[in-house]
């Protein structure tokens, strides 16, 4: 019935109602005099939607002929998804303003791309998967040229365009394929298509499609586009391409693994783990010689991605679950570090190189201190909990008979760690400079860090419960 499709996307119809609504009534008003209050009420509206989706879900409900999917895998990233878009949008409200970069399309673009990000979650056939892609993208591309200004920005918004693109052309290729070998686009349909074995199409087709979203977590060699893109785009919209869209992108690659190619694990499964490996190793190495912070997050969040696929390589419900731990806490540690980094700031200018740091510990010893932390938690040192999450990644890997993948893991852990290090080494022994970073008063982003750090070390005592919720979210995508 139209009814309850329609009430099972709910919170995707408010949201866009919202955020149309509200591009009228900016253009209409005073536009970029209610860019603040746009901000407060879109990261209000996040909130409030990650607790009802939260809250009021239970159970496995489809829409639309199977095309959307309502479980509890869908549910739990939807509400991390929306939680880090409202964390990402109160810090950067500070940072806009001063430097007059604060527009009214800036939350609304957000709130679009959050639409599509949770389409793209529940997807449950090609069409829906390609619908809710195309709306996150097509509103990123927007956000990341956003300093019109500035040559950087509107060259990493033109990259990311371009590279976005081919990177649609090849998954709209291995969605073709797949339809065509598999005779339907519903996940339901190409599953019962491959009981039998999966044919050279379908296998072509699956090639192409995790290409494509192989480009959307910037897995590599699909990575291109993001270094230029992290360092160009203005600094809090960086902050939003390391989190949400990073979640979004990770859940929709499971979900078309599972529920579209869960008779073929073992054809994927190398496909994975050979993404895993290549994102792991060149995401550490290549950052090692960075001294631009952003560019440094960049390939840090390339490494991160490795890891995470390697909890969705391992095939397994627990695999899912490891992958689930593993996003929660590295959204967790980016939202602290880039709350840190938009504190960076020089006569009101800001600062990304890594060198501006040096002694910083002498003149900000608690947020020194906070830093610290979160670079120990990223590094994957004990007992921080970034270790935790790398440890359920490897452990998944182990069990599911990938020993090769987790040495690799293990090995890619300890080459990156020299990297984060590095930043500790100037933070409390570099040497001290005259052009000293000025202090930043802004009490929003202090409270992320300090909130964040907090995070990686009282976490250890039980994840704030997110454990019983990922296996909940992972039943419900392997089974």
């Amino acid at each position: 019935m139209l009814s309850q499709d329609l009430n099972t996307i709910l919170p995707e119809i408010i949201l866009s109602l919202f955020a149309m609504g509200a591009l009228l009534g900016a253009v209409y008003t005073v536009k970029d005099k209610s860019a603040g209050l746009l901000v407060w009420l879109t990261s209000g509206l996040f909130v409030a939607l990650a607790f009802w989706i939260g809250t009021t879900g239970e159970g496995t409900t489809t829409a639309f002929s199977g095309m959307f999917v309502d479980d509890a895998f869908s549910r739990f990233t939807k509400v991390a998804i929306l939680l880090a878009a409202a964390a990402v949008l109160v810090m950067s409200q500070d940072y806009m303003q001063k430097r007059d970069l604060l527009r009214f399309e800036y939350p609304l673009l957000i709130a679009l791309a959050v639409v599509g990000m949770m389409m793209m979650v529940s997807a449950g056939d090609l069409m829906s998967l390609y619908m809710g892609l195309e709306l996150q993208s097509l509103a990123l591309y927007v956000v990341a040229s956003l300093r019109r200004d500035s040559v950087k920005s509107t060259e990493a918004g033109l990259k990311y365009f371009v590279l976005g693109a081919l990177s649609s052309g090849l998954l709209l290729y291995g969605a073709s394929l797949t339809y065509g070998f598999a005779g339907t686009t519903s996940f339901a349909g190409i599953i019962e298509a491959t009981e039998g074995g999966v044919s050279l199409g379908l296998l072509f087709g699956l090639v192409f499609l995790s290409a494509g979203f192989a480009f959307k977590v910037s897995a590599a060699p699909f990575h291109m586009w993001t270094p230029d893109v992290y360092e160009g785009s203005p600094t809090p919209v960086t902050a939003f391409f390391a989190t949400a869209p990073k979640i979004a992108a990770m859940a929709l690659f499971a979900r078309v693994m599972h529920d579209a190619f869960g008779n073929s694990i073992a054809d994927w499964q190398q496909i994975v783990a050979f993404l895993a490996v290549i994102s792991m190793f060149l995401g550490g190495i290549a950052a090692i010689g960075q001294t631009d912070i952003k560019r440094l997050m960049a390939f840090s969040s390339i490494s991160h991605m490795g890891f995470a696929l390697m909890g969705l390589a391992s095939g397994t419900a627990f695999g899912v679950q490891a992958m689930l731990v593993y996003l929660g806490i590295y959204v967790a540690m980016n939202v602290g570090t880039f709350a840190f980094i938009l504190s960076m700031e020089k006569d009101g200018r800001p600062v990304t190189d890594i060198g501006s740091l040096n002694m910083y510990s002498k003149r900000e010893p608690l947020k020194a201190l906070a830093m610290l932390i979160l670079l120990f938690s990223m590094a994957g040192v004990p007992p921080m909990l970034g270790f935790f999450g790398k440890f359920y990644v490897l452990q998944a890997a182990y069990d599911a008979g990938l020993a090769w993948l987790a040495v690799a893991g293990v090995i890619a852990s300890v080459i990156s760690a020299f990297y984060y290090l590095r930043i500790v080494f100037y933070m409390y022994f570099g040497s001290d400079k005259d052009d000293a970073l000025d202090a930043n008063k802004s009490p929003v982003l202090w409270g992320f860090l300090m909130a964040s750090a907090a995070i990686m070390v009282l976490g250890v005592v039980n994840l704030f419960g997110i454990e019983p919720l990922a296996e909940a979210a992972s039943l419900a995508l392997v089974n």
